[in-house]
């Protein structure tokens, strides 16, 4: 036995060509030798491109003063989804605490098994009640609601015809799904009814739009949309991610920003923007919807329930939003602001009266240079290049927040001149 033994490990540890198990060992180091090759070479392309993506690490709460390792003192941040400036307001972090406490870490189960608290159901409730919709379901993030509902709503008998723009996870969820696909040209509403009058052959025609587009931060012509969804006996489905919590009167989104939430359909957004910034989403909109996806929504079915401290936070920036609008209301003067100084200063800014304020610049190169020359003078913003935005259209998006003053802005302002000077972006 103890030969055999021997015998056995000897072929285990042998290289070369042969039968057995001393084939293993060599033939898994060559694929692997063979994979890290394909992917260095890869990784290379990309950094030569200039469209590498490094990620700085933050020392300390979210909020519009921020530190970073590597950087002195507080740097003032414009680049996050911190729309409303909730992600560190006091109340929010009290009530994930409290929920933590009460409810525990996690549940460590999918919501059908032993997944729903009474607090998601309440979270749900609150959601479809802002909203003006008959019920709302949760997600672990928006992109796993847009990933599960188009397969499970639609057939092979369907159709969905949605913007060439689309968030990526749209994209990703219009692949999954085995209806007719249509694309439309970005915002262009003769092609968008192009495109329906050839779907007529199908039962469900569902148009799919981002709400605000955020790479760009323009919106989407939803009156005109619906316009046509009524001549064509469609549906709309709209992703609200960069408009919910701030867009509109009472900050429901761009559907109550244009009057039309009686004529949108189906609605997803997220709990990891202006509500809050930790994490989550839904989807919320007709009640035999809602009900459908609970029966065969993927993401929602195989994924673990939303934490309770997230449900927490949530729930308690919804709390506030509802209680008032005054911090959304904020919002409109600021982003005049800031748009106006730069445009003044000679930059070149896409999107229109959005939070969202994409300092357009080109070239990917460029773009990084730039936002490493913003931190040096205390200012976080990052370049965004292909492929989270087209080639050749490499820019520094910039987010302002509530919670930013009006000095903040004209600091951040002060440093794109002195920067885009050096780069010669302006004169």
């Amino acid at each position: 036995m103890l030969l055999s033994g021997r015998v056995l490990l000897a072929a285990w540890r042998r290289p070369g060509p042969g039968l057995g198990l001393g084939l293993g060992l060599p033939r898994t180091r060559s694929a692997l030798a063979q994979l890290n090759a394909v992917l260095g070479a890869e990784l290379e392309r990309i950094r030569d491109a200039g469209t590498w993506k490094n990620e700085r690490i933050i020392t300390s709460r979210q909020g519009p003063h921020i530190n970073v390792q590597g950087s002195e003192g507080a740097i003032l941040n414009f680049c996050a989804n911190n729309y409303l400036g909730l992600s560190s307001h006091p109340a929010v972090i009290q009530s994930g605490i409290e929920a933590l406490d009460q409810y525990g870490a996690g549940l460590s189960s999918v919501r059908f098994i032993c997944g729903t608290q009474n607090l998601h159901k309440n979270l749900e409730a609150k959601i479809a009640k802002f909203h003006q919709r008959e019920d709302a379901i949760l997600y672990a993030s928006c992109f796993d609601a847009n990933a599960g509902i188009f397969e499970a709503l639609l057939t092979p008998e369907d159709a969905l015809i949605s913007d060439e723009l689309n968030h990526a996870s749209i994209i990703d969820g219009v692949r999954l799904c085995k209806a007719n696909k249509y694309r439309y040209k970005h915002m262009d509403l003769a092609d968008l009814e192009a495109k329906l009058q050839e779907a007529q052959k199908h039962r469900i025609r569902l148009i799919v739009t981002d709400g605000v587009f955020s790479m760009d931060g323009d919106v989407a012509p939803l009156k005109e949309i619906c316009d046509l969804s009524d001549k064509y006996h469609a549906l709309v489905f709209i992703d609200e991610c960069h408009a919910t919590g701030f867009m509109g009167p009472n900050g429901r989104g761009t559907d109550e920003l244009l009057g039309v939430m009686d004529r949108v359909h189906i609605v997803n957004s997220t709990l990891g923007k202006a509500l809050g910034g930790a994490a989550g989403g839904y989807t919320t909109g007709p009640k035999a919807v809602v009900d459908l996806l609970r029966q065969r929504s993927r993401p929602y079915l195989f994924s673990n329930t939303l934490p309770p401290p997230v449900v927490g936070c949530a729930s308690k920036a919804l709390d506030l939003l509802m209680d008032s609008n005054d911090i959304a209301r904020t919002m409109a003067s600021k982003v005049k602001w800031f748009r106006s100084q730069m445009t003044a200063a000679g930059f070149s800014i896409g999107g229109m009266d959005h939070p969202i304020c994409p300092v357009m610049l080109g070239d990917a190169r460029l773009a990084s240079a730039m936002a490493e020359d913003m931190l040096q003078r205390g200012i976080y913003v990052i370049g965004f290049s292909f492929p989270v935005v087209p080639k050749g259209k490499a820019r520094i998006r910039v987010q302002i927040s509530a919670s930013h003053s009006e000095q903040d802005i004209n600091r951040c302002v002060q440093a794109f001149q002195e920067v885009g000077h050096k780069h010669g972006v302006i004169p």
